[in-house]
């Protein structure tokens, strides 16, 4: 999967390596030390799926022009600073095998950089003619922000329902992907039902990433993964496993697991995790995230064949299979 996915997208390679040039170009600072932690940042970059998501969005419409490269660059920044801000709320140490900011500088510069990956991000769109995409993005960033707010005030909720736990998701992960794939559409020149069909898709197959992500953070082993393991069970974040155990499994079992997230054991996650891993709630949560997976595609079928939409598919089939 992964070398298809490779090879689908040697089909932006060009516009990637732009959206990289863009990208360290504007964050250049006078200051040393601020370059010294945009670099470290740049490690968390990964496989750019933002960035792809709106140039492929874009090829499967129309050309990509050099709005597409500013505008993959900046949903780009604005990913970048909400991972910097994540690890400052839930502590986290490890991101892509290597320490994080707040670990190595401390809150506030992690703080810092994050809003300084922001107000970069919006200093880039405006540099476009059209604001349609400014307005977009923060509506987006809003969405996220009270994604995460959500997600806070249901800490330790254990009653928490799957209704509201993907209302969380859609708004932290899935609203960012919508808007790329809605942006590569609309500055390509897309007809409305297409942009809409592929702000679907977006919003599905980011909801569909993060279920997988919440899967990884409790079976997932760290040096494959490459960040800090177990943080939503330490900080009380109920994610679809634990919500279907809850609901599903024998009481004693519910029992058991609610005082094991209440307590404050050193083996706590391991012993959550023996006590999950036998049951269907890990079963359940990838059928969910298959199901949401299969929905984004669906969503593409209506747009024509072509390379880009090719890949598309096969990134939502990816969001869904990464290994747990």
């Amino acid at each position: 999967m992964s070398a298809a996915l490779a090879n689908l997208d040697q089909c932006i390679a060009a516009e990637l390596a732009a959206v990289d040039e863009i990208f360290a170009r504007e964050l250049a600072s006078d200051l040393a030390c601020v370059n010294v932690l945009v670099r470290h940042v740049g490690r968390f970059r990964g496989k750019m799926l933002r960035p792809s998501l709106l140039l492929l969005s874009a090829k499967a419409c129309g050309p990509i022009t050099r709005d597409h490269h500013v505008l993959a660059t900046v949903v780009e920044m604005v990913h970048m600073a909400t991972l910097v801000h994540d690890d400052v709320l839930d502590e986290a140490e490890l991101r892509r095998k290597g320490a994080t900011i707040n670990h190595l500088r401390g809150n506030e510069a992690a703080v810092l950089l994050g809003d300084y990956l922001i107000s970069h991000s919006y200093h880039l769109c405006s540099s476009l003619a059209s604001q349609d995409a400014s307005r977009i993005i923060a509506a987006t960033t809003n969405r996220v922000c009270e994604g995460e707010l959500l997600q806070i005030d249901n800490r330790n909720n254990f009653d928490l329902d799957e209704e509201t736990y993907l209302q969380i998701i859609e708004r932290k992960t899935g609203a960012l992907c919508a808007a790329c794939c809605l942006l590569g559409a609309k500055f390509a020149g897309a007809d409305e039902a297409t942009c809409r069909r592929l702000e679907r898709f977006g919003l599905a197959l980011g909801t569909a990433f993060q279920i997988q992500d919440d899967l990884l953070d409790i079976f997932g082993d760290a040096a494959q993964v490459g960040k800090t393991l177990g943080i939503d069970i330490n900080k009380g974040k109920m994610t679809l496993p634990m919500i279907h155990f809850l609901r599903t499994a024998p009481r004693e079992h519910r029992h058991l697991l609610r005082s094991l997230l209440e307590g404050r054991e050193a083996d706590k996650i391991d012993r959550i995790v023996s006590l999950i891993a036998p049951s269907t709630s890990l079963a359940y949560a990838r059928r969910r995230a298959l199901e949401i997976a299969n929905a984004a595609r669906a969503d593409l079928a209506e747009v024509p064949a072509s390379p880009a939409r090719q890949a598309l598919e096969l990134m939502a089939e990816f969001a869904v299979t990464r290994p747990v």
